[in-house]
């Protein structure tokens, strides 16, 4: 027995001496990092402070599980949930439109008289803006769902960032194809008093335009019977539908005015060109355009551009023949007596809008410009704007800096507010969104 007392005290004596064995203090024990976190290690509160007993939080316990994964946004269809709780408010951004806009008076700055658009609205009596309607319309816009398989919207080839334009030279369509010409960009649809819409003018209305690339086999390739059933098999657009309209009924019709609605929302009138506009009629001496963007606008005017982009908001007045094709080009417009005619959207945000004209073909700024100083084709139709004294195609001469100038000027008509402005931005969640984008 006393053998084994010995051996129990030595037992007892060699524990207490391991209790010594660390001599570092207490409060330098290593930091944890608390999952989920930047990474960064953090003291635990129960270490390093002098109160605590040394042991990790919980004492000992295990680490707490993470926060479960936020489930996808998606609705009873598999398919993206836009944001249906926010309500742009459109009809007040569109009559903040300055009054230069959209008076019946022409506005005159730097020696320049330009045109109201108040005579060229094409918006119909039945289809005046609404905000619940346009709503609508943004999400319609935006909505992979109105193409066959999912994987295209407006959007995809009407890019907010670039004017509504694609920064593509030809369209990719929901099954990989291409369409045959350039997307036109959207800014200040509303201003186009014919009311036709595509390069060729071929749809009457900008509410009969709204459904054509919903149907088009290389664009979107859906059928508007499948389209409004689809539709009506989300939790969410009967209850939108019965906002705009007054019952939840979904029709191409309603479809149509809906997103027609939302496109002519689409009015820039924030650029630096407008800045120095009001300057100019508030009587405010500062200068808000440099000498190279006046000089761009000088020759703006004395090279005849303003006769065809003769409006504050820079839209023409009707289609033209600009000597961009020649006689014998398959591609030749609205055609026939028009052959060669072609519609020409706003100049507005046509600094982020490129490629250039109806086939895409010319990249930037400084190679339109070179277009009109040099290239312009003698079409039969040509316009007689572009013709000399001799009939032949008008040659410009241009020097590099008045090229450089005009494309300063032409940068100024860049809306920044409006390239970004959340009333026109995607109401899908990015990462639920699908595809955005060519």
């Amino acid at each position: 027995m006393k053998y084994s007392h010995v051996f129990l005290l030595a037992v007892a004596i060699t524990a207490l001496a391991g209790c010594n064995d660390d001599d570092e203090p207490v409060n330098d024990q290593p930091s944890t990092v608390i999952p989920g976190g930047d990474g960064s290690p953090v003291n635990s509160p129960d270490v390093g402070d002098g109160s605590g007993d040394g042991q990790p939080p919980g004492n000992g316990d295990p680490d707490p599980e993470p926060d479960p994964e936020p489930e996808p946004r998606v609705d009873i269809d598999g398919l993206p949930l836009p944001d249906t709780e926010t309500s742009p408010d459109f009809e007040t951004y569109v009559a903040g439109q300055p009054g230069y806009y959209t008076s019946l008076s022409s506005t005159e700055f730097n020696n320049i008289r330009f045109t109201s658009v108040a005579t060229e609205d094409n918006t119909p009596n039945d289809n005046e803006l609404s905000n619940p309607v346009a709503k609508l319309g943004r999400i319609l816009f935006y909505d992979v769902r109105l193409s066959a398989n999912n994987t295209v919207s407006c959007a995809s080839c009407h890019q907010q960032e670039h004017g509504f334009t694609d920064p593509a030279q030809l369209s990719t369509g929901f099954e990989g194809g291409h369409t045959g010409r350039h997307s036109m960009g959207l800014t200040n649809s509303r201003y186009y008093d014919p009311g036709r819409f595509f390069w060729d003018e071929r749809a009457a209305t900008l509410e009969v335009q709204a459904l054509m690339p919903i149907q088009d086999p290389v664009e979107m390739g859906m059928n508007l019977f499948d389209l409004e059933t689809k539709l009506g098999q989300t939790s969410f657009y009967g209850q939108l539908f019965t906002e705009a309209f007054g019952d939840e009924a979904i029709t191409s019709q309603r479809i149509s005015f809906a997103m027609s609605q939302f496109m002519r929302a689409m009015v820039s009138y924030e650029s630096k060109f407008d800045q120095a506009v009001q300057a100019e009629l508030n009587n405010d001496p500062t200068p808000v355009l440099t000498e190279q963007e006046l000089r761009g606008l000088d020759l703006f005017d004395s090279l005849n551009c303003i006769d065809c982009h003769t409006t504050t908001a820079f839209v023409l007045d009707r289609n033209h023949n600009n000597g961009s094709v020649t006689n014998n080009d398959p591609d030749q417009g609205v055609g026939g007596n028009l052959a060669g005619f072609f519609k020409t959207g706003s100049l507005r945000n046509i600094a982020v809008g490129a490629p250039y004209f109806h086939d895409g073909h010319l990249p930037d700024l400084m190679s339109v410009i070179e277009f009109y100083n040099s290239g312009i084709n003698n079409h039969a139709n040509l316009s007689p704007d572009l013709r000399d004294r001799s009939g032949r195609p008008v040659r410009m001469g241009l020097t590099q800096a008045d090229k450089e100038a005009l494309v300063a000027f032409l940068e100024t008509l860049t809306d920044d507010g409006f390239l970004s402005n959340p009333i026109f931005s995607d109401p899908f969640p990015p990462e639920e969104a699908g595809t955005s984008g060519e």
